[in-house]
């Protein structure tokens, strides 16, 4: 979004239902009191929704190769991965890279999180004994067979405790790992079955593109982009896309005359959907989310159904962060985005949360190579599944905290606009054991029911901070189910054919 879209965003919340809500801006002031004049014009920025990263062993990856719609992406690297530690209590396993003044009386460091082995070999800050132990942990991790079993033996039980029990590593140089499984939970409530996988995903999936990282982020809008793409790939190939038309209402299925031969060969009547604007289109199939169904609800699907509720908050910032930036690792390309992780403990809390129930915050911090804002600035992206009054403040005092112990900086960076939202998700209710090679979160009862035949409810894209591969799990179980009588159509999932006018050499000779 540019940033007149995001005021529009704020307003649209409060009209009309999505999955967002309590939507505002800031537009930050300079120490006179006006609006700062280094927030550039709004379409310099094109801030996301989705800033989720992608690992190279995510499923999404030949997806986009057997589709060729990988030809209009770019995608930069995920760089270091930082943790936020108040000096005297920075851990063995943090590489200190450089120390800020903080708050009266205390240093603070922003330290390198060792997130390979090679890191761990590397880190000298760590002994002996803690190498081993850390070893032991990462090879059980990225061994195949090894980590499903863990998580079948273990997977109810808390990380920490696990690795406190199994591996005898305690809670210093457990705050590293556990910022490596991307949990949204407290580290007392990620379990064995989360962390694990997560973990298998980070450690094999790096050297994949390149050395000393194994994740990437899409530019010019994170994963907006990517549907952005798929929208155009749809077109060329024949599909029709409307963009901003919600569903008014659905009628049917009905009996339709005028298209007999489409009813008898697929047995399927149809019904009719009017869109926001007027707009009518007959349908066989109708797939969409909770918030885009909502005027055909189900009340028993919403009993095995999770609603969740995200806060997130985006900040435009003064400085590009240069020293945060390095690439990784020898030959590594320049990378577009960095993870910062700030532990429990090293935020102010409200009064009435007790530390053991919040999690760690991570900020994605995208430079300006994403295509997201101008030369010499950053955007922080940055969410909790906090729930409290105050959550997007104490967001907002993890982005303040973090620009105070930026080394190299002669004065803090500066915040220039800030962007804060709820988001709405629907999840699939936990199952009692975890499954790590679930096949997928829609079956044949969530395709047949509801007040009309053909309705098909995909969930909310997760809170996770990386794309889950549920995400294409899901669709793929869709596509089969429509395609069940199309043996040719059920083989090619996501396998396109060069196209005229979409990438690769016809385009050429048709310009």
């Amino acid at each position: 979004m540019s940033l007149s879209h995001a005021e529009k965003l704020t307003s649209s919340t409060a009209s009309k239902p999505t999955p967002f809500s309590a939507a505002s801006i800031t537009h930050h002031q300079n120490h006179e009191g006006s609006p700062d004049p280094r927030l550039g014009f709004s379409r310099a920025y094109s801030v996301s929704l989705s800033p989720h990263l992608i690992y190279a062993r995510s499923n999404l990856v030949p997806a986009l190769v057997s589709s060729k719609v990988y030809r209009q992406l770019e995608f930069l690297a995920v760089g270091s991965w930082w943790i936020y530690q108040p000096q005297e209590i920075r851990p063995q396993g943090v590489s200190e890279k450089g120390v800020n003044q903080g708050p009266p009386g205390q240093n603070t460091s922003l330290g390198r999180i060792p997130a390979s082995r090679e890191d761990v070999f590397a880190d000298k800050s760590i002994d002996l004994r803690s190498t081993r132990s850390l070893m032991k942990a990462l090879k059980l991790a990225a061994d195949a067979d090894a980590y499903l079993t863990t998580v079948n033996e273990h997977g109810n039980q808390s990380f920490p405790s696990f690795l406190a029990s199994e591996y005898k590593i305690g809670p210093k140089l457990q705050a590293p790992l556990q910022s490596l499984t991307l949990s949204s939970a407290p580290p007392s409530k990620t379990t064995v079955g989360h962390a694990i996988p997560q973990l298998h995903k980070h450690l094999t999936s790096i050297g994949i593109f390149g050395p000393g990282f194994g994740a990437v982020t899409p530019k010019w809008g994170g994963l907006a982009e990517i549907a952005q793409v798929a929208c155009r790939a749809g077109a060329v190939g024949g599909g029709v896309y409307v963009l901003n038309k919600g569903i008014e209402s659905i009628d049917g299925p009905v009996q339709t005359p005028a298209l007999p031969t489409i009813v008898e060969e697929t047995g399927r009547l149809l019904s009719t959907v009017k869109l926001q604007g007027g707009d009518e289109v007959k349908a066989r199939w109708i797939i969409g989310t909770p918030s885009t169904l909502r005027h055909c609800s189900d009340k028993d699907s919403e009993q095995h159904t999770v609603f969740a509720e995200v806060t997130h908050v985006t900040a435009i910032v003064s400085s590009s962060l240069t020293s945060l930036f390095p690439p990784p690792s020898e030959g590594s390309p320049p990378p577009g985005s960095i993870v910062v992780v700030l532990p429990p403990g090293t935020i102010g809390l409200p009064m009435s949360l007790d530390l053991a129930d919040v999690p760690l915050v991570y900020l994605i911090i995208h430079s300006s190579d994403t295509g997201e804002c101008p030369e010499g600035q950053t955007i922080i992206y940055t969410s909790t599944t906090l729930s409290h009054p105050s959550s997007s403040q104490f967001l907002f005092s993890a982005i303040k905290t973090f620009l105070s112990a930026v080394p190299n900086e002669p004065t803090a960076p500066d915040v220039l606009w800030t962007l804060a939202y709820t988001q709405h998700h629907s999840l699939p209710s936990p199952s009692s054991n975890p499954k790590p090679q679930q096949s997928s979160n829609v079956d044949s009862e969530d395709i047949e029911r509801g007040p009309h035949c053909g309705i098909i409810r995909l969930q909310h894209l997760s809170p996770s901070l990386a794309l889950d591969d549920n995400v294409l799990k899901d669709v793929r179980a869709v596509w089969e189910r429509i395609t069940l009588d199309d043996g040719d159509a059920r083989g090619a999932f996501m396998q396109f054919e060069d196209r005229v006018g979409f990438g690769g050499e016809d385009d050429e000779d048709a310009s």
